[in-house]
């Protein structure tokens, strides 16, 4: 199946030759690495949707179900996980605005049903803190999956999540907070989180295929989540989305579902366009601050620093903001490039969709603005070295082994064993050893230079007698076992 295209130019742009001739060249050129890109990866249906020159392109290839193929358009539906929290603080920040809700505020003031390990750290933790993932919460609870499946249920069994640094101290990205703050919402408004995000948000924008329920997806065309059994051999995933339906307690971390015709247009209204009703939602200041630099998120490949619902982030030498997403087969991927009015979303649908994506944004990056974007090259091998970090670390969902074969140095990833067994679920397979390597300098950073998780960028930490601690792999931290 060939990759389609279709091309969309503003009035301003309409009717200038050479424009149209310079976006048509683009788009051809896009939909012949989409599609080669897709063929390689073995990915099934991808969509991609370009910002440049205010002219939209979408390419788009393959099929949002192996099992039942129908082709994937900009008006396919995917399931956007994490990229789901610029939404959530977009719609916290209005509220912020009308004088709804005080950003330095502690929690409390809103969600005071709040409870958490530590009666002190719940106390001191501010709507702030949430905002930019300086709560010091680890990752996400592991739901049981007892009770309503409500966002009020979620947030009323945190007594139970770990917590793994005093509030303000430093960043690490956490889903729950980002349900906590979806808590917020609902207790300020009175209504749901989904209703809620509908009126402050979703409706203002014109965003009418960016839903939460699978109601709303069903009446719609929508991709399927594709796993790969141990021959290769693709299958689609189950649950749809990465928790039972009807399980709304993430949604606010990482529920949403849309397209890359509306992720576009959420492109334009964060770039300070006048998208809808833009200005009742927030100022173009007001969006502004929100990609503002709010805290430090050292060596991460995903960023430099956290905004208000944004990664941050220096790409050769040109600032750019975004959020990604992986759901159970399903990734998302936005970025933002404002000094050039710039936006790119990739959605696409099995379990190599994450490098599928960073190699679509990377190749529109390179040939529609000519900013490159290198990985880094790992230092020579070094035994010693290694040894020191060579072990097992862990958050509440998952392990994280660090192994030295004599030859290489190698990570891994897998869901805790007895909360595999113990789901009711199908859960996303676990990620097998993928050779790694220290960066050059003094620190302990790091990169990964194979497999699905190539190109992934963090660091290990020490206690203050040097022994290392932790080790930070997407923006979290995963403490040493033992």
């Amino acid at each position: 199946m060939r990759a389609t295209v279709a091309l969309e130019l503003s009035a301003s742009a309409q009717g200038e030759a050479g424009t149209e001739m310079a976006s048509q060249e683009i788009a051809q050129e896009l939909a012949t690495f989409v599609e080669e890109a897709a063929k390689a990866y073995g990915v099934p249906g991808i969509s991609v949707g370009v910002l440049h020159e205010n002219a939209e392109t979408y390419v788009a290839h393959g099929v949002g179900n192996a099992d039942n193929p129908v082709p994937v358009d900009e008006r396919t539906l995917f399931h956007i996980a994490s990229a789901t929290k610029s939404f959530t603080a977009t719609a916290l920040l209005r509220l912020a605005a009308a004088g709804r809700v005080d950003l330095d505020a502690p929690v409390r003031r809103y969600v005071p049903e709040l409870v958490l390990a530590d009666e002190d750290h719940a106390e001191r933790i501010t709507v702030r803190n949430l905002l930019n993932h300086t709560a010091g919460l680890d990752w996400n609870l592991i739901d049981t999956d007892e009770g309503d499946g409500s966002l009020a249920g979620f947030v009323a069994k945190l007594g139970a999540l770990s917590l793994i640094a005093e509030p303000g101290a430093r960043a690490s990205y956490s889903q729950a907070g980002y349900n906590i703050l979806g808590r917020v919402i609902e207790n300020v408004t009175g209504q749901s989180y989904e209703k809620a995000m509908a009126e402050l948000v979703l409706a203002p924008l014109g965003l009418d295929d960016t839903v939460y329920d699978l109601d709303e997806v069903v009446r719609r065309k929508f991709a399927i989540g594709h796993s790969r059994d141990e021959d290769g051999s693709l299958r689609t995933a189950a649950p749809w989305k990465a928790y039972p339906a009807g399980a709304r307690g993430n949604n606010p971390g990482g529920g949403a579902v849309s397209t890359t015709r509306d992720l576009l247009r959420w492109a334009r209204f964060h770039l300070g366009e006048p998208v809808g009703n833009a200005e009742a939602v927030l100022s173009a200041e007001e969006r502004r601050v929100m990609r503002q630099p709010s805290a430090e998120l050292r060596g991460s490949s995903l960023g430099d620093a956290f905004g208000f619902g944004w990664f941050l982030k220096e790409i050769g030498g040109v600032p750019t903001f975004g959020h990604g997403g992986s759901g159970n087969g399903q990734f998302s991927e936005v970025l933002i490039v404002p000094e050039h009015g710039f936006a790119i979303a990739a959605l696409s649908n099995s379990q190599e969709g994450y490098q599928l994506n960073r190699a679509v944004v990377k190749w529109a990056l390179e040939h529609c603005l000519g900013v490159v974007e290198a990985d880094p090259e790992p230092v020579p091998y070094d035994a010693a070295r290694n040894r020191d970090v060579v072990g097992r670390y862990e958050i509440d969902a998952m392990n994280l082994d660090i192994a030295d074969d004599g030859e290489r140095l190698t990570l891994a990833v897998e869901i805790k064993p007895e909360i595999r067994s113990g789901a009711d679920v199908e859960m996303p397979p676990d990620i097998p050893a993928s050779e790694m390597g220290f960066l050059a300098g003094d620190g302990d950073d790091y990169i990964v230079v194979e497999g699905e998780m190539k190109g992934q960028r963090g660091f290990f930490s020490r206690d203050e007698s040097g022994v290392v601690v932790g080790i930070d792999l997407a923006g979290r931290i995963f403490g040493r076992a033992g």
